[in-house]
C-alpha cells in the first residue's frame, strides 16, 4: 500500500476525528494527525516541518502534539510542542508509541490511531488540564501530504 487514500477508509478517517474529539475534552492539549506517502528522508524532520506547516507551534500554551505517518516509508512519529517537552519526563510518548507500534504492525492502521489518541489525550490531561474558556486552536480532521 503506497497509496495515502488507501491508508484509511473514510469510515476510518472519521473514527480517528471522533477520538481527536474526545481525547481534547478533558485537555487544553491539541492533537493532529498527518498522512503523507513519504518523508523523503529523515521522519523526524519532516515532522517538524509538518508541524509548523499546521501551525501546532502557535498554541497558547505549547501544547500541540502531532502523530506523524509516512505510508510508503512505513514510519510514524509522535512530536510535542514546547510546553509538552518541558513538563513531561523523557519517556512520556513511549506508551502511546508502543500502543500504535503495535496495531501498526499488524495492519491495524485505525485501532492503532485511535488508541494512540485516546493515550496521548490522558497524558496531556495530566499536565494540561481543560480549564473554563478553553477552546478548540486546531481543525481536528486529519491533514494528507
Amino acid at each position: 500500500m503506497s497509496k495515502v487514500e488507501d491508508f484509511l477508509t473514510k469510515k476510518e478517517e472519521e473514527e480517528i476525528v471522533e477520538a481527536i474529539r474526545t481525547a481534547e475534552k478533558n485537555t487544553s492539549g491539541e492533537i493532529r494527525v498527518h498522512i503523507e506517502k513519504s518523508a523523503n528522508g529523515d521522519a523526524f524532520n519532516r515532522t517538524l516541518e509538518v508541524f509548523h506547516y499546521l501551525k501546532m507551534d502557535n498554541t497558547k500554551a505549547q501544547n500541540g502534539v502531532l502523530i506523524y505517518v509516512a505510508v510508503e516509508d512505513k514510519h510514524f512519529v509522535i512530536y510535542g510542542d514546547k510546553g509538552i517537552n518541558d513538563v513531561v519526563p523523557i519517556n512520556f510518548w513511549d506508551s502511546t508509541k508502543d500502543i500504535i507500534q503495535s496495531h501498526f504492525k499488524n495492519g491495524n492502521f485505525k485501532q492503532g490511531l485511535v488508541e494512540g489518541i485516546l493515550k496521548a489525550g490522558l497524558e496531556l490531561e495530566k499536565h494540561f488540564p481543560w480549564e473554563h474558556g478553553d477552546v478548540n486552536e486546531l481543525p481536528n480532521q486529519i491533514s494528507k501530504g
